[in-house]
């Protein structure tokens, strides 16, 4: 639907209605058309003496009613910050305040930034209003001094990492903005092809990597993302033109950083002190860009949070902050580039707290009746919009401008807008193929051994690592190797072996885990930090979350780390990490690859008397999870293979071992071979006289079941029976064509299943078994999964809800003789 002459200009308008203060009687010009009172011309002038720079500061002017008065910071609060936190001279300070204020080019193009950002955003209201943006859509209405910062002084070659109200941070960040219009219209043309949508703006040019949809998650991801600017400069290593790394050094004034966004309420998340103890430990060029609009999503944050001073929260990890008040774009600008220029010259992280209002409510469906927000919304409106702050000191007050010259910057502005609508609403939709076409970056058929590692990985190594090094770690490799040939080596020396094979490979390679430098509990990582360094080989706090999310932003900037889990079970704490992995490559329209590895020891053997907590079925809790390849190894040989193809995919892969099993289980190992990702094994197959006389089962099993299925095999066979015994190397994809070769001869089914009878593995297998195979199959599935309730310690109770051979046997007789 076309829309008129009247409401185009109503969207596109920096003045529209919706967003302004009634017009002020005796006052003229640009300061009329924005609405500004006296009382605000008045307290931004830049030279203004601050009551305090702490949140919560109020002048007598304040009306004593508002639940958050501004805190009227002046210039000379911010530069005594600087020299006091930061350790800027005098000097210094001052020619940052030059730099901008003697600039009228600079200030116009703040002026401009802000400008774009209200306009895109009332743009971006009109389109939801008239059903072409759909779904949840976050604005950033009266926080345009942070675009305005970020347009002045962030880089193209910074990573950005936002949250959900974003789209102001993309555009300033150098996204084009038709192309994030387009995305919000779910259009092909989007920064992602229609498959991120508003809290999901994503562009690898411009290394503006997110928009991410669950509060604070996107902290360790910028975590990772400054550690691989500093493993670029370690390896000697930066991006080709297609973003692929390339055996090419950072220039030498390399100054990049990761840039991370965050609400003051996100900023009360646990993440936010797990990002500032490890930027601190590994001095990482790392902003925290803290947004406090006094609004956890409407809730007043004093309500929930004890401490709002979040330039202070790195105190205690020696990272300095630096609070600002977003009325005045222009000091923000200044003292942020200050504080960017600090964690450029390679000091280490640092904050910025910038105190601002938020005109809207968080979505444009919030009903907003929490308590306060209508009418702080109205005030802010009205006394703390940093556009006319700007307008009443750099026309009435300074006289920098004319209203002539900022009317026609408007004016252009808004050309600008209203082109990325029409752009956008001309778009075509992305082709309903695409969906499909974004599950895995790699098909689940590929053939890793056909994937080279990069032609300068002997050039790097030989850079990098010690001749000592190298010693060490090819006699520890050819050690394994020698056991692997003579059927000695165990699941866990398996896992090391591939991952150093890998890493020699393909020197992008890197790997996290807890107790790292002493092989955590099964020697996966053993020697790793020893011959790679701390920086590939990153001994971690104890939270998976953190270093999943940390191994998740190097992956997004051209790196494949691989994540050791003690027990897989401790993946619980990065659910929301394991889901963004998977999201990833299909949410960014498939610019972005997620090589990324996902190793531990799980599962639930009989016996294994660890308690409910660690004997909880993780595999088939992140089976939902789309975008994850899924794979199980219980013998040696699988575990390598797997291991090495699952660092080579270009997706998020996820390795569960058997915890009981991993020193225990010994075998050979077809040295240097990557195995498929998506392939059930034959262990046994039933005879040809079993088949006939209607006594073979087709038995689906994995991790600790292999073991159990072996053992009860023989007397299985003594009672006359047989069984195509199949490995399910491959939960997801599920290898179907196995299960139907195996169907067709035995045409009976049984899964001995190492999770619950509700939402479990086998519950999975089962319903795609019925629907796509049911002709085959003679009679019920047969499963035996653990049951509903928690694992017991004691294994007098323990037998009632783990399965194992004995089950088995049972089963087996069931489905042969049909006595149930």
């Amino acid at each position: 639907m076309k829309f008129s002459t009247l409401a185009l200009f109503l969207s596109l308008s920096a003045t529209a209605s919706a967003f302004t203060a009634p017009k002020i009687v005796g006052q003229s010009g640009v300061a009329s058309a924005f609405g500004v009172s006296s009382k605000l011309t008045s307290t931004v002038a830049p030279q203004t003496e601050a009551t305090s720079t702490d949140a919560g500061a109020s002048s007598e002017e304040t009306d004593p009613g508002l639940m958050r008065p501004p805190i009227q910071m002046s210039w000379k609060s911010v530069a005594e910050q600087l020299q006091e936190r930061f350790g800027y001279s005098t000097y210094e300070v001052q020619a940052y305040s030059d730099d901008l204020e003697d600039s009228k080019a600079g200030l116009m193009k703040l002026y401009k930034a802000m400008t774009m950002a209200r306009a895109f955003e009332n743009a971006c209201n009109q389109q939801y209003m008239q059903g072409k943006i759909r779904g949840f859509m976050h604005l950033d209405n009266g926080q345009e001094s942070i675009p305005g910062l970020v347009d002045y002084a962030i880089k193209t070659g910074d990573k950005k990492y936002s949250y959900y109200r974003e789209h102001t941070h993309a555009i300033a960040s150098g996204v084009d903005p038709g192309a994030v219009m387009a995305e919000l219209f779910m259009k092909d043309t989007g920064t992602c092809r229609g498959a991120g949508g508003s809290m999901h703006i994503f562009d690898k040019e411009t290394y503006f990597q997110g928009g991410w949809a669950l509060v604070a998650e996107q902290l360790p991801y910028a975590c990772g993302a400054a550690k691989s600017i500093l493993l670029d400069r370690e390896l000697g290593l930066s991006d080709n033109d297609k973003f692929v790394k390339e055996n090419v050094a950072p220039p030498a004034d390399d100054d990049r950083i990761s840039v991370v966004f965050v609400g003051e309420g996100g900023a009360q998340n646990g993440r936010m002190a797990e990002l500032l103890n490890s930027a601190a430990k590994d001095n990482l060029p790392l902003l925290a860009l803290v947004i406090d609009n006094g609004r956890a999503i409407n809730t007043f944050t004093p309500d929930v949070a004890t401490n709002s001073n979040l330039h202070d929260a790195g105190k205690h990890y020696g990272v300095p902050g630096l609070h600002v008040d977003g009325l005045n774009a222009a000091d923000v600008a200044k003292g942020g580039k200050a504080v960017i220029d600090y964690i450029r010259a390679g000091k280490g992280p640092a904050i910025l707290h910038v105190h601002t209002y938020r005109f809207n409510g968080h979505s444009p469906a919030d009903p907003e009746h929490e308590r306060g927000r209508k009418d702080e919304k109205a005030w802010a409106r009205a006394e703390q919009d940093p556009i006319k702050a700007f307008e009443a000191t750099y026309v009435a007050e300074k006289g920098v401008f004319t209203e002539d010259e900022l009317k026609a910057a408007r004016k252009e502005i808004l050309a600008e807008v209203k082109e990325a609508v029409a752009f956008a609403d001309k778009s075509p939709m992305p082709p309903v193929e695409l969906a499909k076409e974004l599950e895995y970056p790699d098909a689940a058929s590929f053939d890793y051994n056909t994937r080279a590692g990069p032609a300068w990985a002997n050039e790097v190594n030989d850079r990098i690592l010690s001749p000592e090094q190298k010693s060490v770690i090819v006699d520890h490799m050819n050690a394994l190797q020698e056991k692997a040939k003579a059927g000695e080596i165990s699941i866990g020396d398996a896992i090391n072996l591939a991952i150093h094979e890998e890493m020699m490979r393909d020197p992008t390679t890197t790997i996290h885990a807890e107790d790292l430098q002493a092989g955590s509990s099964y020697d996966i990582p053993k020697l790793t930090q020893q011959t790679y360094g701390q920086i590939r080989a990153a001994d971690e706090i104890i939270d998976e979350g953190h270093f999943i999310g940390k191994a998740l932003g190097e992956a997004m900037n051209g790196y494949r780390p691989v994540v050791e889990l003690m027990n897989t079970n401790f993946g619980i704490y990065g659910m929301a990490e394991l889901s963004s992995a998977g999201n990833t490559y299909a949410t960014t329209g498939g610019q972005f690859d997620m090589p990324m590895t996902i190793i531990g020891a799980g599962g639930t053997a009989p016996n294994q008397a660890l308690g409910a907590e660690h004997s909880q079925p993780f595999h088939a809790y992140v089976m939902g999870i789309p975008g994850l390849k899924i794979c199980t190894a219980a013998s040696p040989d699988a575990a390598y293979g797997i291991t090495k193809s699952m660092i080579r995919d270009n997706g998020p892969c996820f390795l569960f071992a058997p915890v009981k099993m991993m020193k225990e289980s010994k075998g050979p190992v077809d040295l240097g071979q990557c195995m498929p990702l998506n392939k059930a094994a034959f262990l046994n197959k039933a005879s040809d006289d079993a088949v006939k006389a209607g006594k073979a089962v087709t038995v689906l099993t994995y991790l600790h079941g292999v073991k159990e299925s072996i053992m009860a095999l023989p007397e299985i066979q003594e009672e006359g029976f047989d069984v195509d015994l199949i490995e399910l190397r491959s939960l997801k994809p599920l290898d179907m064509e196995t299960i139907a070769e195996s169907l067709s001869r035995t045409h009976k089914l049984c899964i001995l299943d190492e999770s619950t009878k509700s939402g479990g593995v086998g519950a999975t297998i089962s319903a795609q078994v019925s629907e796509e195979l049911f002709d085959m199959l003679d009679s019920p599935v047969k499963r035996l999964c653990m049951d509903d309730a928690p694992v017991p310690y004691a294994s007098s109770m323990e037998k009632a809800v783990v399965k194992r051979g004995s089950d088995l046997v049972e089963g087996v007789y069931e489905l042969c003789t049909g006595k149930w």
